[in-house]
């Protein structure tokens, strides 16, 4: 299984991707010399996020030619490929392919983080939402029956569509770009999930069923953005670090 392309955090167009990547001129300019004709870049891959991510980049760049090694640190999103001779792999041609867009470090430039907006705003909706559902859940489970349960199941059914097409979009993108590069990633089967959830639940309230899990689906959601923008800050913060270091080194010549 190999995980999350993503994204996660927005899904990549391969044709605007392949416009963007930086050229070979670019990427020897931004490499370090290291010894004789051995060079060493550094690429930004904020798409990385676990463990299958590392082995499916480190093991489709290390099968270039002229690629001695290449290493992926999954706590500042940062691929470095060891590289020999005059001609520049073609390593962030590679990486497009396989769904992970990369891009050149600007260490003078602070850009504004657009993902941790994203996500914030992503768990305010499910925040909102996954509370009054539980509202209203409060009235089923204290006994109510008939015409107002199912008004109630209705009513969280509609609070829900836009928490789970806002917040859940951020999961949903992910997923579908990891199944279209031909993959699996940890946010597939949370997608999965909460789609089932809200469609069971669905069936169950058009049915007067007595159960519906409306809640569940949106606050599992709220839970899962929590932690996705603690996690997202972290690494934001160790990134951040190991930029001011790389600032501190030379940069590589022709």
């Amino acid at each position: 299984m190999s995980c999350c392309a993503p994204g996660a955090e927005m899904a990549l167009d391969l044709g605007g991707a392949t416009s963007s990547l930086p050229s070979s001129q670019e990427i020897r300019l931004a490499s370090r010399s290291l010894d004789d004709d051995l060079r060493q870049t550094d690429l930004s891959v904020p798409t990385v996020h676990c463990a299958a991510c590392i082995q499916a980049i480190e093991t489709a760049l290390g099968k270039l030619d002229r690629v001695e090694g290449v290493r992926v640190n999954l706590s500042t999103r940062r691929v470095s490929i060891r590289w020999r001779g005059d001609e520049v792999p073609p390593f962030a041609a590679a990486l497009g392919r396989l769904g992970y867009p990369a891009h050149l470090f600007d260490l003078q430039v602070g850009e504004k983080d657009k993902t941790l907006s994203e996500l914030i705003r992503a768990v305010a909706v499910a925040g909102f939402a996954a509370g009054n559902i539980m509202l209203l859940s409060v009235s089923i489970w204290s006994g109510a029956e008939g015409a107002t349960r199912d008004l109630f199941h209705w009513v969280s059914a509609l609070i829900a569509i836009p928490a789970l097409a806002f917040a859940g979009g951020i999961y949903f993108r992910s997923a579908w770009n990891a199944l279209r590069h031909g993959r699996m990633n940890m946010d597939v089967p949370i997608a999965v999930g909460v789609s089932l959830a809200y469609a069971m639940s669905l069936y169950e309230t058009i049915n007067h069923g007595d159960h519906a899990y409306f809640d569940a689906s949106v606050s599992l959601l709220f839970f899962l953005l929590i932690g996705r923008t603690l996690d997202h800050v972290m690494r934001e913060r160790a990134r951040t670090a190991v930029n001011g270091l790389s600032r501190l080194a030379a940069r590589g010549a022709m």
